[in-house]
């Protein structure tokens, strides 16, 4: 597999949706990338704020960007704040460093796409990512 299609990345958000629900988490948006960083698919549940989209895809953009989940990212943070703050002018679609954008990878390791959620702790943003990404039978990066 080369691509997310478009019926993955509806499975992606349904079931990340669904353990929003389940987890009683506050409303999220949840986006699906290409590996170029263009949106397949996004939803935001009712009353998510109007700024879960862009965080969503900084989130998923940003692990793209750098070959690591935005969780990586933000634990680097404290280490490298220069870098990450000077990633802004370059990275086209912004580097969010908090959890809740994982990549996505085919059989051979190779980034085919992200997976960007916001809108609750991001702890449970990357739950819910990990649980949409394994509903639609893909792999995230390890």
């Amino acid at each position: 597999m080369s691509r997310i299609t478009l019926q993955q990345a509806t499975t992606v958000i349904t079931a990340a949706f669904a353990k929003a629900e389940e987890l009683k988490l506050k409303p999220l948006g949840v986006v699906v990338l290409d590996a170029g960083g263009h949106v397949i698919a996004y939803h935001r549940q009712d009353g998510a704020s109007t700024g879960r989209f862009q965080l969503a895809v900084g989130k998923a953009a940003g692990a793209l960007f750098l070959g690591m989940s935005s969780r990586k990212i933000g634990d680097m943070a404290g280490e490298r704040a220069s870098f990450l703050s000077s990633l802004g002018p370059i990275a086209p679609s912004g580097v969010v460093p908090a959890a809740g954008g994982i990549i996505v990878v085919d059989a051979e390791g190779l980034a085919i796409g992200a997976i960007g959620i916001s809108g609750d702790l991001s702890d449970m943003d990357e739950a819910c990512a990990i649980a949409g990404i394994e509903a639609a039978g893909l792999r995230a990066q390890g």
